[in-house]
């Protein structure tokens, strides 16, 4: 039986799966799963891309060793960050990470230029201040010699991708994503570039998900010994992969893909570039079938991550799993943050910073390990409330209830949390979504799929969806008018 391979890079691991299709159901299986740990080097924060190229051939390797016939591959990733290819063809520096500190003021240094309304109208993106346009704008003001040799810019997958094929293609989900990306007119914004000074030759063609990127190139297959297979465009932005992976009934339906970051919205066929979407500070990124993802990003898990490495450093090391039983012993609606406060943004010590704006907003801070756990899952079930409403609102859908994709459904607590706050059902699965959906767009390129809702239709008979209903209305209502309060959300 011939397999296919999805690269699924998150922000904290990556992982290679193998996708087999049996009697109409699909199989999935891990072959191999490593670190993605940034480095620090000096006062720069990087990715570690050539080791992730390492990690991507040994996978490749990994399948070879099991007498594996492989027939398609592809990789999908985070978004916004980027590297420079020179006209040589070798690539120019380290990509910067996205929480690196060089972006610091470059969002609004641009809007002096700029106005947001303008940059919104023109590109439908959510202002986050590590947005690929205020990355390259930082390293203009910082005149990187990035920008001088630079040829062409390439997004994180699309580097590895060039790296295995030697094309240089842009893709369409994470090109939406860099604030630079006309969704009108479905090109990079040229105006734009001009009105910046970026050269349009460092943008490339646009290829779609399904579309065909290249073939394992003669050196990667002599390298390690094995066949050259077609190598595709996905949603090469994991949560464009993972939004292809709801297992949804209806056309209009609200997700969340939750993971070190949660991303909350619903799947549109146009995007919605009014002034109420720009107030509301949601997005309009590039999906699959020509569609848009109406969405808004939420800081997600990151923040309980960032205490359990805190807590490590300490010499406490706690599991996830130990994680949400010590949360769950702890009193409830003790104190809450917002978890997009820019104080969470960087890396360090977040119980401390979590006590801080516990203070800063007349709270008494959670003392124990566990109630900090709380405090953090309890705020985000919050938050995804505060969302789905503002979903619905922006969408004119009312939705019967969520469905949640990701490895952060594995915290069974989240979920009902989740549920017990929107107060409708949450459905819950697959957790490998980014690597599902990533895997459905190849076998749909192959026609395994007529479309996208036929692979949808697969994917709902291939994998568990656990249901959490509503609990304990009151209390979780009650709880909302003081998260709401206390953070200051029902004013933004």
């Amino acid at each position: 039986m011939t397999s296919i391979l999805a690269i699924d890079l998150g922000a904290s691991s990556g992982r290679a799966l193998l996708g087999r299709l049996k009697d109409g159901k699909i199989e999935v299986e891990e072959i191999h799963r490593f670190p993605n740990d940034p480095v620090q080097v000096g006062d720069r924060l990087h990715w570690d891309i050539l080791r992730l190229y390492h990690e991507i051939k040994t996978s490749l390797l990994k399948v070879k060793h099991r007498g594996i016939e492989l027939k398609s591959m592809a990789i999908d990733s985070w978004a916004v960050d980027f590297g420079f290819v020179g006209k040589n063809g070798e690539l120019i520096g380290n990509p910067y990470h996205y929480r690196d500190s060089h972006t610091e003021g470059a969002m609004e240094s641009l809007f002096a230029e700029i106005p947001a309304s303008v940059i919104f109208s023109r590109t439908g993106i959510q202002f986050l201040p590590f947005n690929t346009i205020y990355q390259l704008y930082a390293l203009k003001q910082a005149n990187s010699p990035w920008l001088k040799e630079g040829h062409r810019l390439l997004m994180i997958p699309d580097l590895l991708r060039y790296f295995l094929t030697g094309e240089m293609h842009n893709e369409f989900s994470n090109a939406t994503t860099t604030q630079l990306y006309n969704p009108t007119t479905d090109k990079w914004d040229a105006e734009l570039l001009k009105m910046l000074d970026f050269p349009a030759s460092w943008f490339g063609d646009v290829l779609k998900p399904g579309q065909l990127a290249g073939r394992l190139r003669t050196s990667v297959c002599d390298e390690l010994g094995i066949p050259s297979i077609p190598v595709y465009a996905v949603a090469e932005h994991d949560t464009g992969s993972a939004v292809a992976a709801v297992p949804a009934t209806d056309k209009a339906f609200a997700y969340l893909s939750c993971g070190t970051w949660s991303l909350m919205g619903t799947e549109v066929d146009k995007p919605v570039l009014h002034e109420l979407a720009q107030k509301l500070n949601f997005t309009n990124e590039g999906g699959v079938a020509d569609t848009y993802r109406l969405l808004k990003n939420i800081m997600g898990l990151w923040i309980l991550q960032e205490c359990r490495r805190e807590w490590e450093r300490a010499g406490k090391t706690y599991s996830f799993p130990e994680l949400v039983q010590m949360a769950a012993g702890t009193k409830p609606f003790n104190a809450f943050i917002d978890p997009d406060d820019d104080l969470f943004l960087p890396p360090g010590d977040m119980p401390a910073r979590i006590a801080q704006y516990c203070r800063q907003s007349g709270q008494l801070p959670p003392e124990t390990d566990g109630e900090i756990v709380r405090c953090i899952l309890e705020s985000l079930a919050l938050k995804y409330r505060h969302v789905f409403e503002l979903t619905e609102r922006l969408s004119g859908h009312r939705f019967s209830g969520l469905h949640m994709v990701g490895g952060g459904i594995q915290n069974t607590l989240l979920c009902q949390w989740t549920a017990n706050a929107i107060g409708k059902t949450v459905w819950a699965g697959p957790s490998e979504g980014s690597a599902i959906g990533n895997l459905a767009v190849q076998w749909i390129a192959m026609g395994e799929f007529s479309d996208i809702g036929d692979a949808r239709r697969a994917i709902r008979a291939s994998f568990p969806v656990t249901d959490y209903e509503p609990e304990d209305a009151e209390a979780w209502n009650e709880a909302y008018e003081r998260f709401s309060a206390l953070t200051g959300i029902g004013l933004r």
